[in-house]
């Protein structure tokens, strides 16, 4: 403990006198406070505050954030209190203290929704002050430098958060390395054998790969001479869990891979690194479709760079990255380089205002705890897309946003009457996925109003938020009630006027329970009810309305079938489950039931054979287009003089399409042989 103190106090000899007196004295309280406290390890509690904020510290952040990250446990593992610290130090240490500090009084009613309150408060603290989230990566990051100790079941949970939550974070906040270190230690954790099998290979071909690498260096050095530009070529490691993640794209063990390192080139101008472009590119052979100019078109997070693969020596793919050196500096740091160039605190330096991530978040107060988490993972976390509206100004969506989401993006009036789109000046769906970098343009009517299938379109929580409260107010047939969309469909044949089961009216003022538990009396006491189908969207299998039978355990897809059940609400089976025939009153109390998101869930990704064809991919793409598919992504590689490779993740609207697109695709004259691969 001594030892890792001295060399703590050496790190922070970098700070003015004032601000190391104000770190030290919140490391001796800190550590006087924890003294009687013990890790899992055994080891003093107190080496894990020291090792976050001397992540901080490398960081280079402000002194009050170095003091907080020391004390950041202290408000839920002993008795101080926020008013204590305040006095100590001010109100900026308490307030990141506070901001970091899990809540400890919430009593939820499961832990899914405990850890999305705690991620609403960490986030929305962070909407005050960024610095909450960076002391929160690196309290992450230490923790999963030492997670060991912790038994196997908690080593998982933890990692799998990092992958979800707190990786995806640094990727925006632009921090790579802090993003790549968590990502390697959750893969670790997670799937120890690959992590294995991925070091040992790097480690076995490490002396060829940097023979290759040095002809290369070389190579470009040779080039730059002549041009006058001054670089610096280094050769990059991939971290592993980029590795893994082609491993699984490409269907390969990682022994399979070549581009296992790539290369960065740093240079001083911008137009430095256009000129540098050519010279690659006439160097070798470059790979169409893998360039991209993230200089002309920063990340969200303001990473800037161009990006290139080439067909190098002896065949070899090579991936090479060329940007400034302040640009590095970017892409390393994120948020944090910018108070590596000037002089202030943190606080001064970086207005959380001027962040993508921010500025995005300040929407999502009002949401509702059970689906935050979810649509935190997948909206806010997922890679992003830039598209345009006709004035020129650059909106920022996640990856499948539909012309929807950009309608309620720009106005709600707007997507409330959107009646179709325009991408690039040609008319497009209203569902259709937004592609980066197109023009859109909404087409609007007053008579145009929402449906309740643009729920099952949507990426974006305003839009479909939005869109519930607009259905909710104007259609009194759907019942919306938290994770839960249904509506009961009339039977064309009336009932008899002298029927004894009278149908219940849904009485304005009733609760969403009340109307919901109406309709489903309604649909009981309808004799044809099996014409009655019950549209339900379900996320959380602990709601009191909708449960799924143990017996035969559904899952998103799956044929269904709904119980009406006494006092339990709506019981979801499998429409082949065998317990069925058990039940007495099934026949008079069964109500037809499906998926509400469907036509979005089944993606498959597939690896083809084929003789070489000029028009292999095209061929593909139409026998998927056949079956209402639609081709997500390929990728089609040479392996001899006569034969391709290809890759293709593909998603269908329904999952009997499957068997005919797999005959569809056998059809193409050149196909050889198809294997589902995932």
């Amino acid at each position: 403990m001594n030892s890792r103190i001295e060399e703590f106090k050496q790190k922070i000899q970098l700070y003015e006198r004032p601000d190391q007196e104000k770190i030290l004295a919140a490391l001796e309280w800190a550590q006087s406070l924890h003294q009687d406290q013990k890790r899992a390890s055994g080891e003093p509690y107190f080496i894990h505050p020291l090792g976050v904020a001397s992540i901080l510290v490398d960081l280079k952040l402000d002194a009050d954030t170095i003091s907080a990250a020391l004390l950041h446990d202290v408000l839920e593992d002993t008795a101080t209190t926020g008013e204590a610290i305040e006095q100590k130090f001010n109100k900026d240490v308490r307030k990141l203290v506070e901001g970091v500090t899990k809540i400890a009084d919430i009593h939820a009613k499961n832990k899914t929704l405990q850890e999305a309150e705690n991620i609403r408060k960490m986030l929305f603290a962070m909407v005050q002050d960024i610095r909450v989230i960076l002391i929160k990566l690196a309290d992450k990051l230490h923790n999963m430098r030492t997670l060991d100790y912790l038994p196997p079941e908690r080593r998982k949970a933890n990692a799998q958060d990092c992958l979800d939550i707190y990786a995806p974070l640094a990727d925006r906040l632009g921090i790579s390395w802090i993003k790549d270190e968590l990502e390697d230690l959750s893969l670790k954790h997670l799937n120890r054998d690959v992590y294995d099998q991925i070091k040992g290979i790097v480690a076995l071909k490490k002396k060829d790969r940097e023979s290759f690498l040095n002809r290369v260096q070389e190579a470009i050095l040779t080039e730059t001479q002549k041009l006058g530009i001054e670089v610096v070529v280094n050769a990059r490691a991939k971290h592993f869990y980029s590795i893994y993640q082609k491993m699984r794209k490409r269907n390969k063990g990682p022994e399979e891979l070549f581009d296992l390192f790539g290369i960065r080139i740093l240079c001083n101008t911008v137009d430095d690194c256009y000129t540098l472009v050519g010279t690659v590119h006439h160097l070798w052979k470059p790979i169409e479709g893998r360039f991209k100019d993230y200089i002309a078109m920063p990340k969200s997070n303001g990473y800037q760079s161009l990006h290139t693969t080439v067909m190098s020596f002896d065949g070899k793919l090579l991936e090479i990255q060329i940007r400034t050196k302040e640009m590095h500096q970017i892409a390393e740091y994120g948020v944090a380089s910018h108070w590596l160039y000037k002089k202030g605190t943190t606080s001064e330096i970086i207005k959380p205002e001027d962040l993508s991530i921010v500025n995005r978040l300040k929407d999502w107060n009002s949401l509702d705890m059970s689906t935050f988490l979810d649509d935190i993972k997948q909206e806010l976390l997922k890679d992003s897309i830039f598209v345009f509206t006709p004035q020129g100004k650059v909106i920022e969506l996640p990856a499948g946003s539909t012309p929807i989401d950009f309608a309620y993006h720009i106005h709600s009036a707007i997507g409330d009457h959107c009646a179709g789109a325009k991408a690039d000046g040609s008319i497009i769906p209203l569902t259709a996925e937004l592609k980066n970098t197109q023009v859109v343009e909404i087409l609007t009517t007053q008579n145009a109003h929402p449906h309740v299938n643009w729920l099952r379109a949507v990426k974006t929580a305003k839009a479909r938020s939005k869109i519930r409260t607009w259905l909710q107010q104007n259609d009194e047939t759907l019942i919306i009630d938290k994770n839960i969309v249904a509506r009961k469909k009339s039977s064309p044949t009336s009932i008899p006027s002298q029927s004894t089961h009278q149908t219940q009216p849904i009485q304005t003022g009733q609760s969403a329970t009340q109307k919901f538990e109406g309709a489903i009396q309604t649909v009981i006491q309808n004799q044809n009810i099996s014409r009655n189908i019950l549209q339900v969207k379900v996320e959380d299998e602990r709601n009191m309305m909708i449960r799924f039978a143990q017996c035969c355990k559904p899952v998103t897809g799956d044929p269904i079938i709904g119980y009406v059940s006494r006092g339990r609400g709506i019981i979801i089976h499998r429409n082949t489950c065998k317990n069925l025939h058990f039940i007495p009153d099934f026949e008079e109390r069964k109500i037809e039931v499906e998926w509400e998101k469907v036509n979005s869930q089944l993606v498959k990704r597939f690896k083809i054979e084929a003789r070489k064809a000029n028009d292999l991919f095209s061929a593909i793409e139409g026998a998927i287009r056949k079956h209402q598919g639609h081709l997500l992504e390929g990728r089609i590689e040479e392996t001899s003089h006569d034969h391709f490779t290809g890759f293709f993740t593909l998603q269908l609207e329904h999952r009997e399409d499957l068997k005919q697109v797999i005959k569809s695709l056998k059809n193409v004259p050149s196909v050889l042989h198809i294997q589902v691969i995932s």
